[in-house]
């Protein structure tokens, strides 16, 4: 291009300086681009699996060992490969609390969980609050009002109701009905459990 036509389109805006403009931002842009990439990558976690993955879990105050797959939920980590059939597999959807174990003292479905994210918190399954020879409280409330009948669904409503009388040491019917509202009974025995949880309450405040 002539100096002529290069001088006639001005001094601000010739068609040498635009392509140059707009390569040094396309570089620059470029640039920046490449710095973001490789700060999410630094921040994004390292990726597991797909074969077993060892890991840690705080089960009952103790420590326990096992390698699973990343895909495996804390329910089969606990019956498969730990041998802690306490927790039942029914539902496996996160809908019937079969599987309700602790997690830091709050009530979890240890099947809409992995294992993989349960390593460094403390799990309490039904194995670690009671033994037949030495029952809590209201696990005998249970028995006492006869709170289970096939007794599946025990495990998961002992764990849910063992958190709510935690937080709710004195309820009401109506409070152990809504708080108890996230585990099911097949044989429809919420008579008894809500019965099993006002004793314990009661129990709890030194009533006979």
């Amino acid at each position: 291009m002539s100096k002529e036509n290069e001088a006639a389109e001005g001094p601000d805006l010739s068609r040498r300086g635009f392509l140059t403009g707009v390569g040094a931002g396309t570089m620059a842009t470029g640039l920046l681009t490449g710095i973001t990439e490789e700060v999410e990558a630094a921040q994004r976690p390292a990726l597991v699996g797909p074969g077993g993955v060892p890991i840690t879990l705080n089960i009952n105050g103790k420590q326990n060992k096992v390698a699973v797959e990343p895909r495996t939920t804390l329910l089969d980590a606990l019956r498969n490969r730990l041998d802690m059939t306490g927790a039942k597999k029914v539902c496996d959807r996160g809908t019937c609390g079969a599987c309700t174990v602790l997690l830091d003292g709050e009530p979890a479905y240890a099947c809409s969980m992995l294992a993989i994210e349960a390593e460094g918190r403390k799990i309490t399954t039904i194995e670690g609050i009671g033994t037949p020879e030495h029952l809590t409280a209201l696990q005998k409330s249970f028995i006492e009002n006869d709170g289970q009948q096939c007794g599946f669904c025990t495990p998961g409503f002992v764990m849910a109701c063992t958190a709510f009388l935690e937080k709710h040491p004195n309820p009401t019917l109506e409070e152990v009905q809504a708080g108890l509202g996230g585990n099911l009974c097949r044989c429809g025995t919420y008579v008894g459990i809500t019965a099993a949880m006002l004793d314990t309450a009661k129990k709890m405040k030194g009533g006979a």
